[in-house]
Protein backbone atom coordinates (compact mmCIF):
# COMPACT_ATOMS: atom_id res chain seq x y z
CA UNK A 1 0.00 0.00 0.00
CA UNK A 2 3.08 2.32 -0.14
CA UNK A 3 1.36 4.44 -3.21
CA UNK A 4 -1.34 5.69 -0.95
CA UNK A 5 1.21 7.25 1.83
CA UNK A 6 3.54 8.47 -0.98
CA UNK A 7 0.96 10.61 -2.76
CA UNK A 8 -0.16 11.34 0.85
CA UNK A 9 3.03 12.72 1.98
CA UNK A 10 3.31 14.50 -1.45
CA UNK A 11 0.41 16.51 -1.43
CA UNK A 12 0.49 17.61 2.32
CA UNK A 13 4.25 18.50 1.03
CA UNK A 14 3.50 20.68 -1.88
CA UNK A 15 0.19 22.21 0.15
CA UNK A 16 2.93 22.86 3.46
CA UNK A 17 5.69 24.07 1.19
CA UNK A 18 6.65 26.80 -1.08
CA UNK A 19 9.09 29.51 -1.95
CA UNK A 20 6.21 32.06 -1.50
CA UNK A 21 4.78 33.19 1.72
CA UNK A 22 2.83 30.12 3.15
CA UNK A 23 -1.04 30.39 2.53
CA UNK A 24 -3.27 28.27 4.82
CA UNK A 25 -6.75 28.39 3.88
CA UNK A 26 -9.58 28.63 6.27
CA UNK A 27 -10.65 24.95 7.25
CA UNK A 28 -13.04 23.69 10.42
CA UNK A 29 -10.66 20.70 10.27
CA UNK A 30 -8.37 21.06 13.33
CA UNK A 31 -7.43 17.44 14.33
CA UNK A 32 -4.90 15.55 12.79
CA UNK A 33 -6.70 12.32 10.27
CA UNK A 34 -6.23 8.96 10.72
CA UNK A 35 -4.22 7.00 8.18
CA UNK A 36 -4.60 3.26 7.42
CA UNK A 37 -2.65 1.01 5.10
CA UNK A 38 -3.74 -2.27 4.85
CA UNK A 39 -4.27 -5.75 2.62
CA UNK A 40 -5.55 -9.59 3.33
CA UNK A 41 -4.97 -11.46 0.38
CA UNK A 42 -5.72 -15.78 -0.33
CA UNK A 43 -2.00 -16.59 -0.14
CA UNK A 44 -0.04 -18.03 2.80
CA UNK A 45 2.04 -14.70 3.95
CA UNK A 46 1.91 -12.08 7.17
CA UNK A 47 -0.61 -9.52 6.20
CA UNK A 48 0.22 -6.49 7.45
CA UNK A 49 -1.76 -3.31 9.02
CA UNK A 50 -0.22 -0.07 9.62
CA UNK A 51 -2.07 3.16 11.11
CA UNK A 52 -0.80 6.41 11.71
CA UNK A 53 -2.27 9.90 11.68
CA UNK A 54 -1.56 12.90 9.27
CA UNK A 55 -0.74 16.03 10.62
CA UNK A 56 -3.35 19.54 10.77
CA UNK A 57 -3.56 21.40 8.25
CA UNK A 58 -0.39 23.97 8.12
CA UNK A 59 1.70 21.82 10.10
CA UNK A 60 5.02 20.10 9.21
CA UNK A 61 3.98 17.61 6.58
CA UNK A 62 4.68 13.56 8.35
CA UNK A 63 2.34 10.66 9.23
CA UNK A 64 2.83 9.93 12.97
CA UNK A 65 2.82 6.18 13.59
CA UNK A 66 -0.27 4.93 15.59
CA UNK A 67 1.29 2.94 18.44
CA UNK A 68 -1.01 0.89 21.00
CA UNK A 69 -3.89 0.02 19.16
CA UNK A 70 -5.74 -3.04 19.04
CA UNK A 71 -6.51 -4.18 15.36
CA UNK A 72 -8.43 -7.79 14.46
CA UNK A 73 -10.17 -8.83 10.82
CA UNK A 74 -13.52 -10.67 10.96
CA UNK A 75 -14.76 -12.47 8.37
CA UNK A 76 -18.23 -13.75 7.48
CA UNK A 77 -18.59 -16.59 9.03
CA UNK A 78 -18.05 -15.26 12.83
CA UNK A 79 -14.25 -15.82 12.90
CA UNK A 80 -12.48 -12.68 14.58
CA UNK A 81 -8.24 -12.64 13.76
CA UNK A 82 -6.10 -10.67 16.20
CA UNK A 83 -3.04 -8.37 14.87
CA UNK A 84 0.10 -8.12 16.63
CA UNK A 85 1.94 -4.91 16.74
CA UNK A 86 5.56 -4.81 15.82
CA UNK A 87 8.53 -3.84 16.76
CA UNK A 88 7.92 -0.90 14.21
CA UNK A 89 6.11 1.85 15.43
CA UNK A 90 2.05 1.77 13.55
CA UNK A 91 2.51 -1.53 12.48
CA UNK A 92 0.59 -4.45 13.02
CA UNK A 93 0.84 -8.19 11.79
CA UNK A 94 -1.40 -11.44 11.41
CA UNK A 95 -0.15 -14.93 12.35
CA UNK A 96 0.00 -17.01 9.36
CA UNK A 97 -0.21 -20.32 10.41
CA UNK A 98 -3.66 -19.16 11.61
CA UNK A 99 -5.21 -16.85 9.14
CA UNK A 100 -5.13 -17.13 5.44
CA UNK A 101 -7.83 -15.17 3.34
CA UNK A 102 -9.91 -17.36 1.67
CA UNK A 103 -12.02 -16.10 -1.96
CA UNK A 104 -15.76 -16.28 -1.90
CA UNK A 105 -15.70 -15.07 1.76
CA UNK A 106 -15.99 -10.91 3.00
CA UNK A 107 -13.61 -9.63 5.61
CA UNK A 108 -14.01 -6.56 7.94
CA UNK A 109 -11.12 -4.82 9.05
CA UNK A 110 -11.99 -3.43 12.93
CA UNK A 111 -9.22 -0.87 14.76
CA UNK A 112 -9.98 0.77 18.68
CA UNK A 113 -7.60 3.47 19.52
CA UNK A 114 -7.80 3.26 23.09
CA UNK A 115 -5.55 5.42 24.84
CA UNK A 116 -3.53 5.74 21.67
CA UNK A 117 -5.77 8.65 21.17
CA UNK A 118 -7.93 10.71 23.33
CA UNK A 119 -11.15 9.97 21.45
CA UNK A 120 -10.71 6.12 22.32
CA UNK A 121 -12.73 6.11 18.95
CA UNK A 122 -13.48 2.38 17.29
CA UNK A 123 -12.49 2.28 13.15
CA UNK A 124 -14.00 -0.29 10.83
CA UNK A 125 -14.05 -0.93 7.05
CA UNK A 126 -17.28 -2.07 5.33
CA UNK A 127 -17.38 -5.88 4.61
CA UNK A 128 -14.87 -6.57 1.21
CA UNK A 129 -15.16 -9.94 -0.40
CA UNK A 130 -12.07 -11.72 -1.75
CA UNK A 131 -12.15 -12.18 -5.36
CA UNK A 132 -10.15 -14.71 -6.96
CA UNK A 133 -7.15 -13.74 -9.31
CA UNK A 134 -6.37 -16.10 -12.00
CA UNK A 135 -2.65 -16.78 -13.02
CA UNK A 136 -0.05 -13.94 -14.67
CA UNK A 137 -0.23 -15.72 -18.31
CA UNK A 138 3.09 -14.33 -19.64
CA UNK A 139 5.36 -11.30 -18.54
CA UNK A 140 7.71 -10.41 -21.10
CA UNK A 141 10.02 -7.71 -22.78
CA UNK A 142 10.86 -5.92 -25.91
CA UNK A 143 13.97 -3.82 -26.51
CA UNK A 144 13.21 -0.11 -27.35
CA UNK A 145 15.13 2.35 -29.75
CA UNK A 146 15.53 5.19 -27.55
CA UNK A 147 18.59 7.14 -29.37
CA UNK A 148 19.34 6.18 -33.52
CA UNK A 149 23.43 6.35 -33.92
CA UNK A 150 24.29 9.54 -34.97
CA UNK A 151 27.78 11.53 -35.68
CA UNK A 152 28.65 12.50 -32.47
CA UNK A 153 27.33 8.97 -30.23
CA UNK A 154 25.60 5.54 -30.70
CA UNK A 155 22.35 4.06 -30.28
CA UNK A 156 20.52 4.42 -27.37
CA UNK A 157 18.20 0.93 -26.13
CA UNK A 158 15.64 0.59 -23.38
CA UNK A 159 13.59 -2.40 -22.30
CA UNK A 160 9.55 -2.87 -22.06
CA UNK A 161 8.19 -5.13 -19.71
CA UNK A 162 4.92 -6.17 -20.82
CA UNK A 163 2.08 -8.43 -19.02
CA UNK A 164 -0.63 -10.53 -20.38
CA UNK A 165 -3.25 -11.85 -18.50
CA UNK A 166 -7.00 -13.37 -18.88
CA UNK A 167 -10.05 -14.52 -16.52
CA UNK A 168 -12.13 -17.28 -18.09
CA UNK A 169 -14.41 -17.66 -15.07
CA UNK A 170 -15.71 -13.40 -15.55
CA UNK A 171 -15.13 -13.00 -12.11
CA UNK A 172 -12.17 -10.85 -11.97
CA UNK A 173 -12.58 -7.98 -14.13
CA UNK A 174 -10.50 -5.19 -12.40
CA UNK A 175 -6.81 -5.65 -11.69
CA UNK A 176 -3.75 -3.93 -9.64
CA UNK A 177 -0.40 -4.68 -10.04
CA UNK A 178 2.62 -3.76 -8.10
CA UNK A 179 6.31 -5.33 -8.49
CA UNK A 180 9.87 -5.50 -6.84
CA UNK A 181 12.64 -4.78 -8.84
CA UNK A 182 16.02 -6.40 -8.49
CA UNK A 183 19.29 -6.22 -10.42
CA UNK A 184 23.12 -7.28 -10.19
CA UNK A 185 26.04 -4.24 -11.18
CA UNK A 186 29.21 -4.43 -10.88
CA UNK A 187 32.25 -1.83 -10.55
CA UNK A 188 34.51 -1.73 -13.11
CA UNK A 189 37.55 -2.02 -10.28
CA UNK A 190 38.18 -5.03 -8.52
CA UNK A 191 37.59 -3.47 -5.11
CA UNK A 192 36.55 -6.12 -2.11
CA UNK A 193 32.76 -4.70 -2.59
CA UNK A 194 33.05 -5.15 -6.46
CA UNK A 195 29.67 -6.84 -6.47
CA UNK A 196 26.50 -5.97 -5.29
CA UNK A 197 22.24 -6.28 -5.83
CA UNK A 198 19.91 -3.16 -5.16
CA UNK A 199 16.13 -3.82 -4.68
CA UNK A 200 13.37 -1.55 -5.18
CA UNK A 201 9.81 -2.09 -4.81
CA UNK A 202 7.09 0.04 -7.27
CA UNK A 203 5.72 3.64 -6.85
CA UNK A 204 3.12 3.73 -9.23
CA UNK A 205 -0.13 3.00 -9.53
CA UNK A 206 -1.03 0.20 -12.17
CA UNK A 207 -4.71 -0.64 -12.89
CA UNK A 208 -6.94 -1.65 -15.53
CA UNK A 209 -10.70 -2.21 -16.21
CA UNK A 210 -11.73 -4.75 -18.46
CA UNK A 211 -15.82 -4.60 -18.10
CA UNK A 212 -15.32 -2.34 -20.77
CA UNK A 213 -14.34 -4.14 -23.13
CA UNK A 214 -15.69 -7.29 -25.28
CA UNK A 215 -13.49 -9.97 -23.32
CA UNK A 216 -11.52 -10.35 -20.16
CA UNK A 217 -8.51 -10.43 -21.36
CA UNK A 218 -5.26 -8.43 -21.18
CA UNK A 219 -2.65 -8.09 -23.75
CA UNK A 220 0.33 -6.47 -23.84
CA UNK A 221 -0.28 -4.27 -20.94
CA UNK A 222 2.69 -1.93 -20.47
CA UNK A 223 3.99 -2.57 -16.80
CA UNK A 224 7.51 -0.95 -16.52
CA UNK A 225 9.74 0.85 -18.44
CA UNK A 226 13.66 0.51 -18.12
CA UNK A 227 15.97 3.44 -19.73
CA UNK A 228 19.29 3.45 -21.03
CA UNK A 229 20.10 6.16 -18.19
CA UNK A 230 20.42 3.37 -15.40
CA UNK A 231 22.37 0.64 -14.91
CA UNK A 232 19.64 -1.67 -14.35
CA UNK A 233 20.17 -3.71 -17.37
CA UNK A 234 24.20 -3.83 -17.20
CA UNK A 235 24.66 -7.44 -15.62
CA UNK A 236 21.28 -8.92 -14.74
CA UNK A 237 17.60 -7.75 -13.96
CA UNK A 238 14.58 -9.24 -12.15
CA UNK A 239 11.18 -8.20 -11.85
CA UNK A 240 8.86 -9.94 -9.24
CA UNK A 241 5.03 -8.74 -10.53
CA UNK A 242 2.17 -9.45 -7.69
CA UNK A 243 -1.47 -9.03 -9.60
CA UNK A 244 -4.45 -8.30 -7.39
CA UNK A 245 -8.02 -9.01 -8.03
CA UNK A 246 -10.19 -5.34 -7.21
CA UNK A 247 -13.90 -4.99 -6.39
CA UNK A 248 -15.29 -1.86 -8.73
CA UNK A 249 -15.06 0.59 -5.42
CA UNK A 250 -11.85 -0.02 -4.97
CA UNK A 251 -10.64 0.01 -8.62
CA UNK A 252 -12.45 3.66 -8.60
CA UNK A 253 -10.24 4.64 -5.51
CA UNK A 254 -7.18 3.66 -6.76
CA UNK A 255 -7.69 5.35 -10.13
CA UNK A 256 -8.51 8.36 -8.47
CA UNK A 257 -5.28 8.16 -6.16
CA UNK A 258 -3.61 7.71 -9.52
CA UNK A 259 -5.00 11.00 -11.40
CA UNK A 260 -4.16 12.83 -8.19
CA UNK A 261 -0.60 11.74 -8.70
CA UNK A 262 -0.21 12.62 -12.06
CA UNK A 263 -2.26 16.00 -11.82
CA UNK A 264 -0.97 17.66 -8.55
CA UNK A 265 0.06 21.04 -8.94
CA UNK A 266 -2.97 23.27 -8.38
CA UNK A 267 -5.09 24.83 -4.78
CA UNK A 268 -8.35 22.74 -6.73
CA UNK A 269 -6.80 19.89 -7.49
CA UNK A 270 -8.38 16.68 -5.99
CA UNK A 271 -6.89 15.72 -2.59
CA UNK A 272 -6.56 12.37 -0.73
CA UNK A 273 -9.43 14.22 1.52
CA UNK A 274 -11.81 14.17 -0.58
CA UNK A 275 -11.23 10.35 -1.86
CA UNK A 276 -13.76 8.54 -0.09
CA UNK A 277 -12.38 4.99 1.10
CA UNK A 278 -13.68 2.10 3.17
CA UNK A 279 -12.89 2.97 6.35
CA UNK A 280 -15.47 4.92 8.63
CA UNK A 281 -15.57 6.08 12.50
CA UNK A 282 -18.10 4.00 14.20
CA UNK A 283 -19.04 6.54 16.80
CA UNK A 284 -18.50 9.83 14.17
CA UNK A 285 -18.95 8.22 10.81
CA UNK A 286 -18.61 12.23 9.71
CA UNK A 287 -14.94 11.95 10.56
CA UNK A 288 -12.52 11.82 7.81
CA UNK A 289 -10.50 8.86 7.43
CA UNK A 290 -7.63 8.18 4.77
CA UNK A 291 -6.97 4.66 3.29
CA UNK A 292 -8.40 1.27 1.74
CA UNK A 293 -8.61 -1.52 3.21
CA UNK A 294 -8.16 -3.84 0.27
CA UNK A 295 -8.84 -7.63 -0.23
CA UNK A 296 -7.49 -9.42 -3.22
CA UNK A 297 -6.82 -12.10 -4.99
CA UNK A 298 -2.85 -12.68 -5.70
CA UNK A 299 -0.81 -14.21 -8.24
CA UNK A 300 2.70 -13.66 -9.07
CA UNK A 301 5.59 -13.77 -11.70
CA UNK A 302 8.75 -13.07 -12.01
CA UNK A 303 11.11 -12.40 -15.14
CA UNK A 304 14.27 -12.30 -15.77
CA UNK A 305 16.47 -9.90 -18.06
CA UNK A 306 20.20 -10.83 -18.89
CA UNK A 307 20.82 -9.53 -22.37
CA UNK A 308 22.83 -6.85 -23.99
CA UNK A 309 21.48 -3.03 -24.50
CA UNK A 310 23.29 -0.86 -26.43
CA UNK A 311 24.08 2.80 -25.06
CA UNK A 312 23.90 2.30 -21.36
CA UNK A 313 24.86 5.24 -18.97
CA UNK A 314 28.76 4.86 -17.71
CA UNK A 315 27.89 5.53 -13.91
CA UNK A 316 31.52 5.42 -13.09
CA UNK A 317 33.37 7.68 -15.92
CA UNK A 318 34.31 10.11 -13.54
CA UNK A 319 35.83 7.94 -10.59
CA UNK A 320 39.61 8.37 -11.58
CA UNK A 321 40.82 10.97 -9.93
CA UNK A 322 44.85 10.53 -9.57
CA UNK A 323 47.48 8.67 -9.46
CA UNK A 324 49.74 8.12 -7.57
CA UNK A 325 53.12 6.12 -7.86
CA UNK A 326 55.21 4.38 -5.27
CA UNK A 327 54.34 2.59 -2.51
CA UNK A 328 54.54 5.84 0.06
CA UNK A 329 51.37 5.74 1.99
CA UNK A 330 48.52 7.41 0.99
CA UNK A 331 47.18 10.33 3.00
CA UNK A 332 43.67 10.17 4.39
CA UNK A 333 42.95 7.25 2.89
CA UNK A 334 39.66 5.46 3.24
CA UNK A 335 39.11 8.77 5.20
CA UNK A 336 38.35 11.26 1.74
CA UNK A 337 40.16 8.84 -1.10
CA UNK A 338 39.98 5.24 -1.57
CA UNK A 339 42.04 3.19 -3.93
CA UNK A 340 40.58 1.80 -6.96
CA UNK A 341 43.45 0.43 -8.50
CA UNK A 342 46.52 -0.97 -7.31
CA UNK A 343 49.32 -2.38 -9.30
CA UNK A 344 52.12 -2.98 -6.70
CA UNK A 345 54.15 -4.72 -9.17
CA UNK A 346 54.20 -2.66 -11.98
CA UNK A 347 57.59 -0.66 -12.95
CA UNK A 348 57.23 1.77 -11.42
CA UNK A 349 54.01 0.34 -8.68
CA UNK A 350 51.33 3.16 -8.73
CA UNK A 351 48.30 3.28 -7.30
CA UNK A 352 44.86 5.10 -9.05
CA UNK A 353 42.58 7.22 -6.50
CA UNK A 354 39.39 8.27 -6.36
CA UNK A 355 37.02 10.77 -4.07
CA UNK A 356 33.85 9.24 -4.69
CA UNK A 357 33.39 6.41 -2.31
CA UNK A 358 30.39 4.73 -4.76
CA UNK A 359 33.41 3.77 -6.86
CA UNK A 360 35.18 1.94 -4.37
CA UNK A 361 32.39 0.21 -2.93
CA UNK A 362 29.16 -1.21 -4.24
CA UNK A 363 27.52 -1.45 -0.55
CA UNK A 364 27.14 2.70 -0.94
CA UNK A 365 24.30 1.64 -2.84
CA UNK A 366 23.52 -2.27 -2.58
CA UNK A 367 24.02 -5.34 -0.71
CA UNK A 368 27.08 -8.06 -1.44
CA UNK A 369 24.45 -10.82 -0.37
CA UNK A 370 22.97 -12.82 -3.53
CA UNK A 371 19.12 -12.99 -3.28
CA UNK A 372 17.87 -16.58 -2.80
CA UNK A 373 16.43 -16.75 -6.65
CA UNK A 374 18.98 -15.20 -8.40
CA UNK A 375 19.95 -18.49 -9.87
CA UNK A 376 16.45 -19.76 -10.64
CA UNK A 377 15.65 -18.33 -14.37
CA UNK A 378 14.44 -20.35 -16.39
Amino acid sequence: MNPIKNIIILLLTISFTGCITQFVPETDEDKDILVVEGMITDQPETYTVKLSKSMPLGKKAALKPLKGCSVSVSDDKGNYYLFRESSTAGTYLSDKSVFSGVAGRKYTLHIFTGNATPSHYSYQSLPMELISTPPIDSLYYEKVVIKEKDENSGPKEGCQIYLNTHDESGKCKYYRWDYTETWEFRLPYMVTNHICWITNNSTVIKIKNTSVLSENVIRKYPLNFISSETDRLSQKYSLLVNQYSLNEDEFNYWEKLQNVSQDVGGLYDVIPASIPGNIFCVEDPAERVLGYFSVSGKSSERIFIKETFRGLINLYRQCPVDTIYGNKPIPNLNSSVWVIVDEPYSMPPYKIITDKKYCADCTTRGVTIKPDFWDEEK
